[in-house]
């Protein structure tokens, strides 16, 4: 697998000088299985430059799969260009384990006043398919969900091919259990022995002491999901608006030197847009 970041941000897109290394463009990543076929995760801006690549390489047959709803994961779905292109076709899963929240979803975003063009007016073939609670093949990736512990719900996955494996758990409250969510516990037993872990690492701990049950971990939390679950590589995500360069470089410092100091072998990063990795 090669897992692409098209967008790391969280709530709202950003931009400046201070925004350059980490990326400004919300929640998008793009995974290539062995076969080189397509897979995006959500649609946050970082998804309209995704839609460019994919033009360029004639990619015919697209899925999307869905963690959720809020803005900030489906705001790029009307920029993504294959969508108007009659030749395409497009699999929608997740969200949730039905598909018509899923199909209201989508077309809601592209209804006005809030868009000019209708979803019943673009062009590209859709399909809505359900996600499977006990997992399902897209491509040649096995794909296992797990509830996300999120206000308005959500799921969280596990990618799997050939032995190796990502956990993907973006807008994940590891401190909180929210309706229908997981607690810690399971999201370890979820993780445990990932090749790679993504994890939403928005919050300081001094923000979250205002902002608990707002749906979000501290970088503090990731770090003990990824040191309970064993994971070899951790990847600190869902960068908070506000979170400059070099407030994300202080962060990765700090967790570094808990694992350097515990003489813990995990290796810890922060997602940058644009980063590819091959897992």
């Amino acid at each position: 697998m090669v897992i692409k970041f098209w967008g790391t941000r969280g709530s709202i897109p950003v931009c400046g000088k201070d925004f350059i290394k980490y990326g400004g463009n919300t929640t998008c990543l793009e995974i290539r299985d062995k076969k080189d076929d397509v897979l995006i995760v959500d649609c946050g801006t970082g998804v309209k430059n995704l839609g460019k690549e994919i033009i360029k390489k004639n990619i015919r047959k697209i899925h999307i799969v869905f963690t959720h709803q809020h803005w900030d994961h489906i705001l790029g779905f009307p920029f993504f260009a294959p969508i108007y292109d009659e030749k395409n076709e497009i699999i929608i899963t997740g969200c949730s384990y039905g598909t018509d929240d899923l199909r209201a979803i989508v077309s809601k975003i592209m209804q006005p006043p809030g868009f000019p063009v209708k979803f019943e007016e673009i062009d590209a073939k859709f399909k809505f398919v359900p996600m499977c609670r006990e997992g399902c093949y897209i491509n040649n990736i096995f794909i296992l969900p797990i509830e996300l512990s999120h206000p308005n719900g959500g799921l969280g996955y596990k990618f799997i091919e050939e032995g190796k494996t990502v956990v993907f758990l973006t807008d994940n409250e590891l401190g909180y259990v929210h309706q229908g969510g997981r607690n810690l516990e399971d999201y370890v037993i979820f993780s445990k022995n990932a090749d790679v872990l993504i994890c939403d690492a928005d919050y300081n701990e001094e923000e979250y002491k205002y902002r608990k049950t707002w749906g979000h971990s501290t970088y503090l939390q990731a770090l003990d999901l990824a040191i309970k679950a064993n994971v070899k590589t951790l990847y600190l995500f869902h960068h908070n608006q506000d979170r400059t360069d070099k407030d994300i470089e202080k962060t990765l410092k700090i967790c570094r030197n808990i694992l350097k100091k515990n003489k813990i072998k995990i290796k810890c990063f922060a997602a940058i847009e644009g980063e590819a990795i091959k897992v």
